[in-house]
């Protein structure tokens, strides 16, 4: 079975979907990010595409190789979502012409259902309590909010103290057992950090995430060091070589890759490795639901995963940047797979990723879009961190 064509779809809010066929015309599903750059995406896509074209579609692990290292230069975002976009589908073809959901080619099951969290506020964070209430009204144990919006190197304490006072509302305000995050999303620097972190210490959170920008990452032993709140990153790693320094500095608590970056096996690779240095894993999917899929197939059969991010209701869907609204449910023919019960989801018993794509709504919906970048400014006109 040979790989016949490769297409791509950006659709509303903000996703690019990837549909590829084979030359027996099994179909299978895959999802790009990085929505900022989708020219750059769309152009990996295409040149990938003709790597792959015309290869044996089983050989998947060859395949990835290929993308990742056949043209000498290699990784980063662009390069690596489109390869993950194309491997993924190579999974969901594999386990659907074998009759089976993909995690029983990766060793099995360890667990019956997934636990998720959901997101409260939005990039400027507001209105937490009424967000978190209604996502516990919807079943959700756990919730996620962004902790600041622009920040500079050093900033006043007002902004600190307006961190501390949403998380104890929050916390204050739903009962003790709740799980709470909070996503510094690299805004906030080296000497914030440290006071922030201590300031929310007493609110039990299930981690704090991105607390420095990636480019500091060498910073986290030491910043792990000066706060018992559990730390979590890796949102923006491609695969295991760059997952490796981060698990050797012994600061993180939770490993946070993303499915559209890293593919699918490398993220199950990835979960493997952290599970020596007694990480646990939470992916990455403020996505679509193809992204949400492939996570979940991971999170199937690997123990060290505690928690899945989904995006049902997160503020980039309500027509983000005035762009088209959208849902994971908009897209799918059956949404039962990818509803959550009681604030988790299932184990995918369906073949392949276990959902089946509403082709004609992908094709019906699909445009080019302009996401643009938020340019974000500090009062003295520097650029602040989005």
């Amino acid at each position: 079975m040979r790989i016949h064509s490769i297409e791509a779809f950006p659709v509303p809010p903000r996703w690019i979907f990837v549909r590829l066929e084979t030359d027996e015309g099994v179909v299978g599903w895959g999802e790009s990010i990085v929505a900022r750059r989708l020219g750059a995406v769309l152009g990996a896509l295409e040149d990938l595409a003709e790597t792959v074209r015309g290869e044996d579609a089983a050989r998947i692990e060859d395949l990835w190789q290929r993308m990742y290292r056949g043209g000498f230069f290699r990784g980063g975002p662009i390069l690596s979502t489109a390869a993950a976009a194309i491997e993924t589908p190579l999974w969901d073809v594999r386990a659907r012409t074998l009759g089976a959901p993909i995690h029983e080619l990766l060793g099995g099951r360890v667990r019956e259902r997934v636990r998720l969290y959901a997101w409260v506020g939005g990039d400027r964070p507001g209105n937490v309590v009424e967000d978190a209430r209604a996502r516990v009204e919807q079943g959700f144990t756990a919730v996620k909010m962004n902790a600041v919006a622009e920040m500079h190197v050093l900033d006043s304490a007002s902004k600190l103290e307006a961190v501390v006072a949403r998380v104890a509302s929050v916390r204050q305000a739903l009962w003790p057992e709740l799980g709470i995050a909070v996503d510094f999303h690299g805004r906030v620097h080296r000497a914030m950090a440290r006071q922030l972190l201590r300031a929310l210490e007493p609110f039990g959170l299930m981690w704090v995430e991105e607390p420095l920008r990636p480019e500091h990452s060498d910073l986290l032993a030491s910043l792990a060091a000066s706060t018992t709140i559990p730390l979590a990153a890796g949102e923006r790693v491609h695969n295991r070589w760059e997952v490796k320094p981060l698990l050797e500095q012994r600061a993180l608590a939770v490993i946070q890759p993303d499915v559209s970056l890293t593919g699918l096996f490398e993220l199950e690779k990835i979960a493997r490795m952290a599970e020596a240095y007694d990480v646990a894993v939470a992916p990455h999917c403020p996505n679509g639901p193809i992204s949400l899929a492939a996570s979940l197939q991971v999170d199937a059969c690997c123990g060290n995963v505690v928690i899945q991010e989904q995006s049902l209701g997160i503020h980039y869907n309500r027509g983000f940047a005035g762009l088209e609204r959208g849902e994971m449910h908009d897209y799918l023919r059956d949404a039962i797979p990818l509803t959550p019960v009681d604030g988790h989801l299932p184990v995918p018993a369906g073949p392949g990723l276990g959902i089946e794509v509403d082709e004609e709504a992908v094709r019906s919906r699909s445009g080019r879009w302009r996401l643009p970048d938020p340019a974000w400014r500090n009062p003295d006109g520097t650029l602040a961190e989005w």
